[in-house]
């Protein structure tokens, strides 16, 4: 793949990565297409990357369809996919691991810890891998957005990191691999999560900036389901992804995590 990479490079051809753990949808196929707009080749990464997951977390039963991805690539004028292994990416004696800083200390990073030290290390060697002139990423995973990002400006790399939208169901459920997880009863309910991150949006379009009083807005729409249980809710400075108290027009994170049923999903919004 790097020598792919390399000798498509040395043609002057300019390349776009699409970074995944596979088991795609219409969220990961907006990157695709985004990439494939943009660059003369795109390049698909399905890797479910071990070194993310916390001992306890659901590597051995997350969702996996190769079939499925590798059609979705075709369909959409992917021109490479790249499939390694676990013992591709980190073979027998692998030690090596980027030190994340700040902009993981808190939401996923307080709650997963390691988990970023684990995404920036397989992103860091996809890069390599790949060779990218672009990178093409979710802003669901809206702190994972800021690290790689972060990650890209301290090491020099001749990368731009574009984040794109959050794509939803119709009924407003963010895209996620993990919704398959979800009950008819569960998905129900998860609604709430989206449902009262717009009622935050609406009321700052409103006029209203109070970030405490926003965050109550979201803990009352998610009570209605006590068995929700919640990570977090938090406010932050979306830029430094840094707790934030008085609200910053335009970079004002909400972002949040919560456990419907045994799956874990996150959310956010910028206001």
């Amino acid at each position: 793949m790097q020598k792919i990479a390399l000798s498509l490079r040395a043609k002057k051809k300019t390349i776009g990565v699409v970074p995944t753990m596979g088991y795609l949808h219409s969220g990961h196929e907006s990157l695709i297409k985004a990439s494939v707009k943009k660059c003369d080749i795109t390049i698909l990464t399905i890797f479910v990357n071990p070194s993310q997951f916390g001992p306890n977390e659901d590597l051995s039963r997350y969702p996996r369809d190769e079939k499925g991805d590798i059609a979705m690539a075709k369909r959409n004028g992917v021109d490479y996919v790249f499939l390694p292994t676990p013992q591709t990416m980190y073979p027998d004696g692998y030690e090596t691991y980027v030190e994340v800083g700040s902009t993981a200390q808190y939401l996923c990073g307080e709650s997963r810890p390691g988990h970023f030290r684990g995404v920036d290390t397989v992103v860091l060697k996809l890069f390599n891998i790949t060779q990218p002139h672009y990178a093409f990423f979710g802003q669901k995973d809206f702190q994972q957005l800021a690290v790689i990002r972060r990650m890209a400006l301290d090491f020099n790399l001749p990368i731009n990191i574009v984040g794109l939208p959050t794509i939803r169901e119709k009924d407003g459920l963010a895209k996620s691999s993990r919704n398959v997880y979800l009950s008819p009863i569960e998905r129900a309910k998860a609604l709430c999560l989206s449902a009262g991150l717009k009622k935050i949006a609406d009321a700052v379009k409103g006029g209203f900036t109070n970030v405490d009083l926003l965050g109550d807005i979201l803990k009352t729409e998610i009570s209605q389901h006590p068995d929700i249980r919640i990570d977090y809710i938090a406010c932050m400075d979306a830029d430094t992804i840094k707790p934030l108290s008085i609200y910053k027009k335009g970079k004002t994170l909400f972002a949040l995590a919560c456990f419907v049923g045994k799956t874990r999903l996150i959310d956010n919004v910028v206001v």
